[in-house]
């Protein structure tokens, strides 16, 4: 699904005035229709940012395009309330490519069915590798960095990762010297200045 639009093809679309499936495919943002966190259709910009054809992708479960399980069933719940309500959810998470490279997304997502949020919906992804590298991360720091990102203190990560505080604030601190900042605002500010409840440890 890469390269430009062939010419014909594009005559025919607008001769047709099919122009909903032309700006499907053709608008800059990567965009998935999911039903039960099954992948049911994608764009060209979906399969190119994730490296797939649309073939290898339709009807598989979300989960290979996470760094880890774990991380998949992480958010699985997360954006619930705000779905449930009609209205848009967003945050910023690291997902996975076909080449096994790691690249933070902005997500959006919009429910077809508000009262189950995840049984049908469209969410939207960005690129965001240009002004965002992605810093390698241990799994343990990807857990502690989601938690900060909730808001919850060492002391309360401790408890729910059943560490000992010293251990949550080597991680922090570890986290703090890979992103070059001096503390937690400034790690979320680095990382867009958004809210850290929009920090998610990868995405739907």
């Amino acid at each position: 699904m890469s390269g430009p639009i062939d010419e014909s093809e594009l005559e025919r679309l607008y001769a047709a005035r099919d122009l909903r499936s032309l700006a499907f495919d053709w608008v800059p943002v990567g965009i998935v229709v999911t039903e039960a966190r099954v992948i049911r259709e994608v764009n060209r910009r979906f399969c190119e940012m994730f490296g797939y054809d649309r073939d290898e992708l339709l009807d598989q479960l979300f989960a290979f395009l996470y760094p880890t399980e774990a991380e998949f069933q992480n958010v699985l719940h997360r954006g619930d309330k705000d779905l449930g309500e009609g209205n848009l959810y967003w945050d910023e998470r690291v997902m996975r490519r076909k080449s096994g490279d790691l690249f933070w997304c902005r997500v959006r997502g919009q429910s077809f069915t508000p009262e189950a949020p995840l049984r049908r919906a469209v969410w939207t992804f960005a690129d965001l590798s240009e002004t965002r590298p992605y810093q390698p991360l241990t799994q343990r720091e990807r857990e502690v960095f989601s938690l900060l990102g909730e808001g919850k203190t060492s002391k309360e990560i401790a408890r729910e990762l059943e560490l000992s505080y010293r251990t949550v604030e080597v991680h922090r601190a570890r986290l703090l010297k890979k992103f070059g900042v001096n503390n937690t605002a400034a790690l979320f500010q680095s990382l867009g200045d958004i809210r850290g409840e929009h920090v998610v440890e990868s995405g739907p």
